[in-house]
């Protein structure tokens, strides 16, 4: 039986990931209800594909570039047009894994909305932004060690936070773990230290999309991040998707981004940038809690890739660089922005109410975006259980 969702990954889609039915770990793609084994299709084809396919990861895919990726994907799609129902798998008998190894890690803060909305809660009555948010995307360098494929339990983490009293700090387990809707681009191939890259080139570069939910222990994150920017609060865990949807997927999902309000420097701006029209849903243990739009995104990947590598950094293949928290007016992507850092309650359809994350809770991101004609294509999902810190087991 074909149900809705399985209608969102068509031969439009095809996100490919990485999964073992029993013989060990193999590149596939998504397709209908199930998975298809790419590596033995690829064989049966008789296709010199099967060197990149038939492999535990799809490292070697990203960096073979992006003449050998628009190849890849027709004959996928030639493929599974003339015999849909060979090589598969149904999704719930195999085990997914991690589709590439991260190779580095950038997290961007790209949605004005959030970063308003940030700064409504923490600086009310001041400017909404900060003086260089206009004028460039604003990051950080995070860790890449501690990204995790989605379904990995996240560990409540242990930090300090501010204290009260006499004593300057208390530590402990964090009191505000909270979740954030991002979409995250995969880097195939590399580029040279030294060498900047204009937004232009950023399609010979960008592989594909992944979701990516960038848990944050907001109080740890609070107390440390001046003057330097985040660390614990961030580099426990970062949960990806299982599934990474080529950039060609989204030619139909391509919109102009929102305007620019004053002028840039020229590395990031003279070339066809676009906005991305996708869809979120965000659940906690299975209640819808925020739709944010990626549409209302106002630095595109074009112009985070040119910023990340305009002082000469260099790309390597599996870089990973998430868009930061996506918010959208009434749907904001995150607990802090849904419950003013704490100071409401969000109310759950079930009765229950959360300020953030209690042990126990799941939180399942997913996403659509345009296809062809009137379809829809899939992105897949992420999802995590939050687990007790191990203080609170006491294992310390």
């Amino acid at each position: 039986m074909t149900s809705a969702d399985d209608e969102l990954y068509g031969l439009d889609a095809l996100p490919y990931g990485v999964f073992d039915p029993g013989q060990g770990p193999r590149v596939g793609v998504r397709f209908g209800p199930g998975v298809v084994d790419l590596a033995a299709l690829s064989a049966a084809e008789r296709s010199p594909l099967v060197e990149l396919f038939d492999r535990p990861t799809l490292d070697a895919l990203l960096a073979a570039g992006r003449t050998t990726w628009s190849r890849a994907r027709s004959k996928v799609q030639e493929w599974l047009s003339t015999t849909p129902g060979e090589h598969g798998h149904h999704l719930a008998d195999v085990d997914l894994h991690q589709p590439f190894t991260v190779a580095d890690y950038v997290d961007f803060y790209s949605s004005r909305v959030h970063a308003e909305n940030l700064s409504q809660i923490f600086r009310p009555g001041q400017p909404p932004l900060q003086p260089n948010w206009l004028s460039l995307p604003v990051g950080y360098h995070g860790r890449a060690g501690t990204i995790v494929p989605s379904g990995t339990p996240v560990v409540r983490p242990n930090g300090q936070r501010a204290g009260g009293g006499a004593g300057p700090s208390e530590f402990g387990p964090t009191r505000k773990l909270d979740l954030e809707v991002e979409l995250g681009f995969v880097v195939g191939r590399g580029s040279t230290l030294g060498t900047p890259l204009p937004g232009g080139h950023a399609r010979e570069h960008i592989f594909g999309v992944v979701l990516v939910d960038d848990w944050s222990a907001r109080d740890i994150q609070a107390f440390e991040y001046v003057p330097l920017g985040p660390m614990l609060g961030k580099s426990f865990a970062t949960s990806i998707g299982h599934w990474v949807l080529p950039i060609e997927a989204l030619d139909a999902a391509r919109i102009p981004p929102p305007p620019r309000e004053q002028a840039l420097h020229p590395y990031l701006t003279g070339w066809h940038d676009m906005g991305l029209d996708i869809d979120f849903e965000v659940r906690l243990n299975g209640h819808l809690i925020s739709a944010p739009r990626y549409r209302d995104v106002y630095w595109t990947p074009e112009q985070q890739l040119a910023h990340l590598t305009v002082n000469g950094a260099s790309l390597r293949s599996g870089d990973l660089f998430a868009s930061g928290t996506v918010s959208s007016i009434g749907n904001p992507g995150s607990l802090i922005e849904l419950t003013l850092d704490g100071r409401r309650q969000l109310a759950l359809p079930d009765g229950r109410q959360r300020t953030y994350l209690e042990d126990g809770d799941e939180v399942v991101i997913t996403a659509t975006a345009p296809g062809p004609g009137a379809a829809r294509i899939g992105l897949g999902e992420v999802r995590g259980t939050i687990h007790p810190s191990s203080i609170e087991q006491g294992d310390s």
